[in-house]
């Protein structure tokens, strides 16, 4: 079994010997995009213009983190990978990457398909609750009925979730499309309780960090810009919160290469244990 305190321990070296290099790159791919959608939903006027562009900012914020993550992989799992290398890794890769995370997408979008029709049948208008009104349910067993699917909608996106963390260190290494989904579930198996507590205690610290930057830098700026640069305090609060993000998905996706580098060595010395067994007998 692979243990998680020593894949920890090898991410906190590349870390340190590599930090320099993997933040420029998550700089350039996470932080950057973020804050410029961030400017876009504080400064851009309201209105269907704003509402499209948000959802081309969303999208190319998406792809272009998408391709941070290949070249974070490539650059922490090979010490002789420099930026230029990494960023060339991750442009070849990008295409293939893509089509799997819109497979996942659109599997877990039907996964949650059911939860948005029985709150339909349950008589939620989603409309006017975006507007603002308030939930109006006639039917409660569907309400009732939509909340239990989507909890265990959730257990099952969690567990599936924590089988492809090596997902895109496969793609990248091993040149697999679509495949890569079936060879990061065969790679970690046996792994999976021990990586739904990592994942489980990562998303606390994500959530519990990022709000709290956002919440004291937001009153600090309140009281430093007054009341009515609201907006200006708003993005500046979330240009803060997405650096916390940006940092700590660094460490992630740091942690995800050195795992996919410890399940492939661990399965490597099982093959090499079993051709001596075989050759033995």
């Amino acid at each position: 079994m692979v243990k998680m305190g020593n894949v920890w321990d090898r991410t906190v070296e590349v870390l340190n010997g590599r930090g320099g290099m993997l933040a420029g790159i998550a700089a350039l791919t996470l932080f950057l995009p973020a804050v410029i959608d961030a400017a876009h939903m504080a400064y851009a006027p309201a209105g269907m213009a704003k509402t499209i562009g948000g959802a081309v900012l969303t999208l190319a914020t998406t792809v272009v983190a998408l391709w941070g993550q290949l070249a974070l992989i490539a650059a922490s799992t090979d010490p002789a990978t420099d930026r230029a290398v990494a960023l060339r890794q991750a442009n070849g890769r990008l295409a293939p990457a893509l089509v799997v995370a819109f497979l996942l997408a659109l599997v877990f979008a039907l996964l949650f398909l059911p939860v948005f029709a029985l709150l339909a049948a349950a008589g939620l208008d989603f409309t006017a609750i975006g507007n603002g009104a308030t939930p109006n349910v006639t039917a409660p067993g569907a309400a009732a009925l939509a909340g239990l699917y989507g909890l265990v909608a959730l257990v099952v996106l969690l567990f599936v979730g924590v089988r492809m963390l090596p997902l895109y260190a496969v793609v990248l290494h091993e040149r697999h499309g679509a495949g890569a989904i079936t060879r990061s579930w065969r790679l970690t198996r046996r792994h999976s309780w021990r990586l739904i507590g990592v994942l489980l205690l990562f998303l606390i610290v994500l959530l519990v960090a990022t709000g709290a930057a956002k919440s004291v830098s937001g009153l600090i700026l309140r009281l430093a810009l007054g009341a009515e640069a609201q907006t200006t305090v708003d993005f500046l609060a979330a240009t803060v919160a997405q650096a916390v993000s940006a940092a700590l998905t660094l460490v992630a996706v740091v942690f995800s290469a050195q795992l996919y580098v410890a399940l492939v060595t661990r399965e490597r010395l099982l093959h090499e244990r079993a051709a001596q067994a075989e050759m033995s007998a």
